[in-house]
């Protein structure tokens, strides 16, 4: 049986089922580098793929203000101000600069951001000072074993780990969860289902991340690309399966829908989920800048 602790639902369309049909939210992609290499991950720019880790342009903090300035005098929904990539954004320091821009004109709007965890804990307090409230990190793992396959180098202070990638990673996952929970912030733990990896793994997920203050949880089927374009996604009764065990430990969302690092709209309606400078046309498209970042870190 699910416990009876409060849903961590809050009108975010990510972590509010009824929200997800009513709400809108802004990625705005400011954070093309990242930290770690996730063997499923493959970022582009320019693409019409409707999946993390895509976006047609890296806009600066200045351009990112104004793109809010635009679509919230043009739409109503608009109620969450996120960075999601496409890269890690706390490996970007425009992601800070762009937040604290964001959160000094528009304090009254949610700020949120989507992170692997690496640097979370050395960072916790800062987001707490521009207004971040909700924050989602991704850990497909927290058994040893399970977690070397996904990652094939993370980058910490400028020094790789390979072999070691997770046993670096994990660990500082669950401390940034703890201390984003103990700040008073609402997480949730992405989770990326791979059936061959982790399917019978993610109730010890569950359990874990729950011990450390994550209050939801999403369980999101793997895109095969990368290095692991050779995996299979998982059947629809493998998700039910994966769903069904973690719900009897916490609160699960299942209303994901793989949005792009630029998304706009709401979530759960037709449309909500397309490029931001489709919304936005011509006004800034010249002065969006691409980046070679964006395919060697």
């Amino acid at each position: 049986m699910k416990d009876s602790t409060p849903s961590i639902s809050s009108g975010h369309p990510c972590y509010d089922e009824k929200a997800h049909f009513r709400v809108g939210r802004i990625h705005l992609p400011v954070a093309p580098r990242c930290n770690i290499k996730c063997r499923y991950c493959t970022r582009s720019l320019e693409s019409d793929e409707e999946r993390p880790g895509v976006s047609y342009g890296i806009l600066s903090p200045r351009q990112a203000l104004e793109a809010v300035k635009r679509v919230i005098s043009e739409d109503e929904s608009i109620r969450v101000i996120a960075v999601a990539g496409p890269g890690d954004p706390l490996a970007n320091q425009e992601t800070l600069e762009t937040l604290r821009l964001v959160h000094r004109e528009f304090p009254h709007l949610m700020k949120c951001l989507a992170t692997n965890g690496l640097l979370l804990p050395s960072v916790v307090s800062d987001l707490a000072s521009v207004g971040v409230t909700h924050i989602t990190v991704t850990v497909n793992a927290v058994d040893k074993e399970v977690g070397k396959r996904f990652y094939s180098w993370a980058n910490l202070e400028g020094k790789i780990y390979r072999e070691d990638a997770f046993d670096i990673l994990s660990p500082r996952q669950l401390q940034g969860i703890r201390m984003a929970s103990e700040r008073g912030m609402r997480v949730k733990v992405n989770t990326v289902l791979v059936s061959e990896l982790n399917l019978n793994h993610l109730p010890e997920v569950a359990r874990k991340i729950k011990e450390h203050g994550a209050g939801i949880m999403n369980i999101m089927p793997l895109i095969p690309l990368g290095e692991m374009s050779h995996f299979r996604s998982p059947t629809c009764s493998e998700i039910r399966e994966a769903r069904g065990k973690c719900e009897a430990i916490m609160e699960v969302f299942r209303l994901c829908k793989h949005c792009r690092a630029d998304a706009v709209g709401i979530p759960g309606r037709e449309g909500g989920n397309g490029p931001l400078l489709g919304r936005l046309g011509p006004c800034l498209g010249p002065s969006l800048t691409c980046t070679t970042h964006m395919l060697t870190s």
